[in-house]
């Protein structure tokens, strides 16, 4: 079944310019890979209607998303940053993914205590998050994802700040929630090896161009591609 088509996409800002053209199947999950300045973040923003292209089109399950407001799409975007209000607790914070003014009647309490225990954080939940680690703010970011229940889940480098053994501790959770929601995921990052057991496609994006897609094992192990090979220091 048809998930998310860019089609013919293109946008120009200053001396920029991207312009590609891709299909995500509905469930997959795939790696957005490139350097610095290849466009990644600029993909994502388009995506999530922060960003408009010059031409193209943006279609999810086959509807046109194209000119649809950020509000109003079917996805959430994740940032590295996990975008935690600090002056509001963890169980607050995940609760603006449900109910923005916190007005919350008792079948979403029972909805959002119901989260907090599948992300293995109700215990967290009166913390404020600069009394949290990376990887439970993290898992709180994602909480509050997952509760706007959009099909279409984007993440900016959500692995950037971790450490090892937190990274994948969140690889296993992403892959976790992907199955149990439903998902459609793309995932930015700078070091796609670690992502292997997550991923099911790559996407290498360079200077604003799709040079190379496929199974991230097949890209990863053998690079034809000759900026992806200097990209990976083959």
């Amino acid at each position: 079944m048809s998930g998310l088509e860019l089609n013919n996409l293109n946008f120009l800002r200053d001396d920029f310019s991207l312009s590609l053209s891709a299909v995500l199947p509905q469930g997959s999950k795939t790696l957005l890979v490139g350097a610095s300045g290849a466009g990644k973040s600029t993909l994502l923003s388009l995506i999530a209607g922060f960003l408009y292209p010059k031409m193209g089109k943006i279609m999810w399950m086959g509807e046109d998303i194209t000119s649809l407001p950020a509000q109003g799409r079917p996805l959430t975007l994740l940032f590295q940053e996990h975008n935690l209000f600090p002056h509001l607790t963890l169980e607050k914070n995940v609760a603006l993914g449900l109910q923005p003014s916190l007005r919350l009647n008792v079948e979403e309490k029972e909805k959002i205590q119901e989260m907090l225990k599948k992300m293995g954080i109700s215990h967290l939940q009166t913390k404020y998050p600069f009394e949290l680690s990376g990887g439970e703010r993290q898992r709180g970011a994602l909480a509050r994802s997952l509760l706007r229940q959009k099909p279409l889940l984007l993440l900016d480098e959500p692995l950037g700040p971790l450490g090892p053994g937190l990274r994948k501790e969140m690889l296993d959770l992403l892959n976790f929630v992907a199955d149990e929601f439903k998902l459609t995921l793309l995932i930015t990052t700078h070091q796609p090896e670690e992502a292997l057991s997550l991923a099911d496609h790559m996407l290498f994006l360079e200077e604003g161009r799709i040079i190379e897609s496929g199974s991230p094992k097949v890209l990863l192990s053998a690079p034809d591609c000759p900026e992806l090979r200097k990209y990976l220091g083959c």
